[in-house]
């Protein structure tokens, strides 16, 4: 029997989804420095200059939650039509939607309408499910010795693209390098390449799926997924360690610009600056580390150090005084957060059963939904209070997954 994860069709696509993810990422990361300066900036013509900045935070925080609370609907859905028409036609629907998404968010920037940044995240959201029809790819060509190791170099991609989407979404934006630089022109780069995207799929990209699997769908399956994921006996506490996890992290990701526009000043040019840099950490985490631990080390061995050492990072990130201090802090949550995700989807993905890797990683799908949804809904109110306290909210997440997870690897 040949290897999966070494035969010539495996790499072609592994390559290929590869270059998808990091295409991908760098449209995220385009966007990522412009929301919050574009709904903090009392100037900004999205709402009315009378609303206080506390007000502009809880919207915000709203707006950000749309998206994962329709990927939360859209995402398992997506995982199992994957399942059965394959992952390529579905690769390329997700990839459709997300142009779309971008194209009305400029739209929205343009016209001053609040209205279409919500309807452009929703649509975006519910056909985002590229991530995990990649990752139900990832499981169909890798045996269980090279999971962690192929989902580590899609985290490089990540990580890759991360530390160029950032930095052009910071530049883009900036009116400063060029006088037709607007808040909208990254999103209208983030739908260029995501038309590149779409190329990239329908040229290079091999089906993965081994033989279909018919099952019913619903609108309801991430409700389904969520209740088999919180109540399977086999499964529970692992999908409660990923949910808290990724519920801490989600407060990090998704709110730590406004720590950084509020404690230090930044502009999206800052902010871009200053992922791309965590990004350039990620990349060298999990395309160099976390691929040579996973080599020596099963995923359970390296969880058990990987998560109480990102809950403690990220308590440490909102202690410096001065912006230059943040940089010396970063390289560890990198570190970290490299080597956690990875070997948390490569531990769901072996404890899936035959035949149902697309819906494992679908109801994996929703809980990440979930735990990407409330943070940033809490994270309005709470930063109205404190602004450190969504990252000691993300400390605090995290270290209750980690007990989860040890929990989990005892039985």
């Amino acid at each position: 029997m040949v290897n999966k994860s070494s035969s010539g069709s495996a790499k072609l696509s592994l390559g290929t989804i590869f270059f998808t993810v990091f295409l991908d990422l760098v449209g995220v990361g385009i966007v990522l420095p412009v929301t919050v300066p574009l709904l903090l900036n009392p100037q900004s013509a999205l709402l009315p200059v009378h609303f206080s900045e506390a007000y502009r935070t809880i919207i915000l925080g709203f707006l950000i939650a749309s998206y994962p609370v329709a990927s939360f609907f859209g995402g398992p859905i997506l995982g199992a039509l994957s399942d059965k028409y394959g992952r390529r036609r579905l690769l390329l629907l997700s990839l459709a939607g997300t142009c779309l998404g971008y194209l009305v968010f400029a739209l929205g920037i343009y016209v001053g309408s609040i209205y279409l940044l919500f309807l452009s995240r929703i649509i975006d959201g519910f056909t985002g499910g590229n991530i995990s029809i990649v990752q139900s790819s990832i499981a169909d060509i890798s045996d269980d010795a090279s999971k962690a190791k192929n989902f580590g170099l899609i985290g490089m991609a990540f990580g890759v693209g991360f530390i160029i989407g950032p930095f052009l979404g910071g530049k883009l934006s900036d009116p400063n390098l060029l006088p037709w630089f607007n808040y909208d022109t990254p999103f209208l780069f983030a739908a260029l390449l995501s038309l590149v995207n779409i190329a990239l799929v329908v040229r290079n990209f091999s089906e993965t799926l081994p033989a279909p699997v018919n099952r019913p769908i619903n609108a309801f399956t991430g409700i389904k997924n969520l209740q088999q994921a919180f109540t399977d006996p086999r499964i529970s506490i692992l999908f409660a360690a990923v949910f808290f996890y990724n519920l801490g992290f989600s407060f990090f990701t998704q709110f730590f610009q406004v720590f950084l526009v509020k404690r230090f000043g930044f502009n999206q040019s800052g902010i871009g600056d200053y992922f791309a840099y965590i990004g350039f950490c990620i990349a060298l985490v999990q395309g160099i580390v976390v691929r040579r631990l996973a080599v020596k080390y099963r995923p359970q061995q390296i969880l058990r150090y990987s998560l109480p050492g990102l809950a403690v990072a990220l308590f440490c990130v909102m202690l410096p005084q001065h912006a230059w201090q943040l940089y010396l802090i970063s390289p560890f949550i990198a570190l970290f957060q490299g080597s956690s995700a990875p070997n948390t989807t490569s531990l769901v993905s072996q404890n899936a059963l035959e035949g149902q890797q697309g819906k494992m990683l679908g109801i994996n799908q929703s809980v990440l939904a979930m735990g990407l949804a409330i943070p940033p809904v809490v994270a309005g109110f709470i930063d109205t209070i404190d602004v450190r306290l969504p990252l000691i909210a993300a400390s605090g997440s995290v270290l209750l997954g980690y007990v989860l997870m040890m929990r989990f690897l005892k039985k």
